[in-house]
């Protein structure tokens, strides 16, 4: 079992029992590890049509093989669960050095059941693992709770927890590690505090076992020597973040702007990554291992919105920016610091507010239904506002909290929420870029980029150019992607690796890392496992082929300006072709063949 731990935690919050389970050799083998345990775990084990708020659905952390060694950039773990945005599965992946503290304790998986009576902390110090109570920390935000808990822990310690917005079960609420990096998407943060779990404290001391020590240091170093060549990985990503983004996809009409109204956005170089460079940006930060350091350290000096923290990342800039016609950076970045210090996704965050500000520029919503907040395109003052009273749940936050679609839905326009699986999109116009309103449809999560990063050969031409206003090939560009990161967010390293590395790399690494042979084929096998046993789950929950769709907006509305005028996504067209790709019928579902061929049956 080099490279897994072979130890699964399980810990039952309502009745405090604390178990030990060996991981299965096969399991291990064919799922990996984080992402891919987890949807295991889940499946075996959760009623699809479970209440993602009950005590019957549970919450998995667990990194992958690579957490915890020196593979580079392979600081990454998954929180695993029913999302409460979506009611999809839910994975979310989150950076730091949590998820190899993890791996250093000796654990591969913690499963958390049940719900704890009042407000609790699990404690793991390798073997020794315990339920403490956490009623002091309890509306405590998350640098408050993490400094108590280094405190009374120690300072060596990393900590996950949730801020405020877990605690009221805001649908979009995050968990957060190290109190700068997120499990951000679909709501996981809220799962955790419908369990009364505030947060989990990680130490460790026994380090990982490498099969085979000389193959592994040659084939990471291999890969390193790869990502630092590479003028993204190496170069690009450290000196501006994924902030630099703004500026490209504005160039091609390709920036949301305005809730999805358009692709284009004036003002875009205002709050974009080179802008941040020049004035707000402190150093480049990184995870784990990292190789890359895409992580912004920064500060605001303007008193109206002073601070200091990590980021924004390119989604945060556009979400509280563009999206919201807004090109005051400095507040952009208060919005994001709120967002880490009370737990919330930026997404999800900053697409609802950018709704909010359609309707209410429409008429659809007045001072009365806001409580006063001026949500007009364009006041920065009142997007920081309305971001912090979502977190505290006050005022027009409770509504916010909701998230778009049931925001939308309560005055009467669902049209209005920019979401697929009612999960807010992420930066990247469908009607600009063809591949990437299909992985927003398809995706087993809802609303997503990093699960099939069409936008690298797209726009980027990483690997290889792909014409980003074709349909042709797109469904086998985007089902490959998205299996591919499958089997990435299951071995624990970073997307960000493949700006270098390919599939072959991976399966070296993981090679000699486990002693279990792998090819490239192999490796990607994993995730198209992970994908559509992902996809079961949501079709067991009531999920069908109608559900695989974006805001029809971007589907029959073409794209009023910029360089992408007259666009529209050609989504529905793809979609046949893309389940043909899938080896799925006509309704979506993995067929028997398939099944079987990814010993799924």
């Amino acid at each position: 079992m080099n490279g897994w731990m072979g130890k699964i935690l399980r810990v039952d919050l309502g009745s405090g029992k604390i178990s030990t389970e060996r991981l299965d050799p096969k399991t291990a083998r064919d799922y990996l590890g984080a992402r891919g345990l987890g949807t295991k775990i889940m499946w075996d084990e959760v009623d699809p049509n479970v209440d993602p708020l009950s005590p019957e659905n549970k919450l998995i952390f667990a990194p992958g093989p690579f957490s915890g060694t020196f593979a580079p950039s392979s600081g990454r773990y998954d929180v695993v669960t029913k999302g409460p945005l979506t009611g999809t599965i839910a994975a979310s992946n989150s950076g730091g050095s949590f998820g190899a503290e993890l791996k250093f304790a000796g654990w591969d998986a913690v499963i958390l059941e049940g719900k704890a009576a009042k407000p609790t902390w699990l404690s793991i110090v390798d073997d020794v693992v315990e339920l403490r109570d956490a009623s002091r920390l309890w509306g405590k935000d998350v640098p408050e709770t993490t400094e108590a808990l280094y405190a009374e822990a120690s300072e060596d310690s990393k900590v996950a927890c949730i801020g405020p917005a877990g605690e009221r079960m805001v649908l979009f609420a995050s968990i957060m590690n190290e109190m700068q990096r997120a499990a951000g998407r679909t709501g996981v943060g809220a799962v955790m505090g419908s369990k009364n779990l505030k947060a989990i404290v990680v130490r460790g001391s026994k380090g990982v076992k490498v099969a085979d020590k000389d193959a592994f240091v040659a084939a990471c170093g291999e890969a390193s020597r790869k990502i630092k060549e590479h003028p993204v990985g190496g170069t690009g990503l450290r000196l501006y973040g994924t902030n630099v983004l703004v500026n490209i996809l504005n160039s091609i009409g390709g920036l949301p702007t305005n809730n999805f109204q358009t692709g284009h956005f004036a003002n875009a170089d205002m709050v974009g990554g080179e802008t941040l460079a020049a004035n707000q940006l402190q150093r480049p930060r990184g995870c784990f291992a990292c190789i890359i350091s895409c992580g912004r350290g920064t500060k605001v000096t303007n008193p109206k919105y002073k601070g200091e923290g990590e980021g924004p990342e390119y989604e945060t800039a556009w979400g509280f920016g563009p999206d919201c016609g807004i090109d005051d950076l400095d507040a952009v970045i208060k919005a994001n610091y709120i967002c880490n210090e009370l737990g919330l996704d930026t997404i999800s965050m900053g697409g609802t507010v950018a709704c909010a500000v359609e309707m209410f520029d429409k008429g659809i919503i007045t001072l009365e239904d806001t409580e006063g907040l001026d949500l007009r395109s364009g006041n920065a003052e009142a997007m920081v506002e309305a971001v912090r009273l979502t977190g505290i749940g006050e005022g027009f936050g409770k509504k916010l909290a909701l998230g778009s679609y049931r925001l939308a839905s309560l005055y009467g326009h669902p049209e209005m929420s920019m979401t697929a699986k009612k999960q807010e999109m992420p930066a990247y116009e469908p009607r600009a870029v063809q591949g990437i309103g299909l992985n927003y449809a398809t995706n087993n999560r809802g609303g997503c980029h990093v699960r099939g990063y069409t936008i690298s050969p797209e726009v980027l031409g990483v690997p290889v150019k792909y014409d980003k206003d074709a349909t042709e090939g797109k469904p086998e560009l985007v089902a490959m992607f998205q299996n591919l990161t499958g089997a990435i967010d299951s071995s624990g390293a970073c997307l960000f690796t493949t700006f270098g590395i390919g599939a072959d790399d991976y399966a070296a690494m993981l090679t000699a890392l486990t002693g279990v042979k792998y090819t490239g084929d192999d490796f990607v096998k994993c995730g198209e496992r992970v994908w559509n046993l992902e996809r079961l789950w949501n079709n067991r929950s009531g999920f069908t082929a109608a559900d695989d769709a974006i805001p029809e907006r971007l589907t029959t509305v073409p794209m009023p300006t910029g360089p992408s005028k007259g666009a529209v996504s050609h989504v529905k067209e793809m979609m046949p072709h893309y389940y043909a790709v899938r080896g799925w019928d006509a309704e979506g579902r993995p067929t028997p063949e398939k099944l079987a061929e990814l010993e799924l049956a």
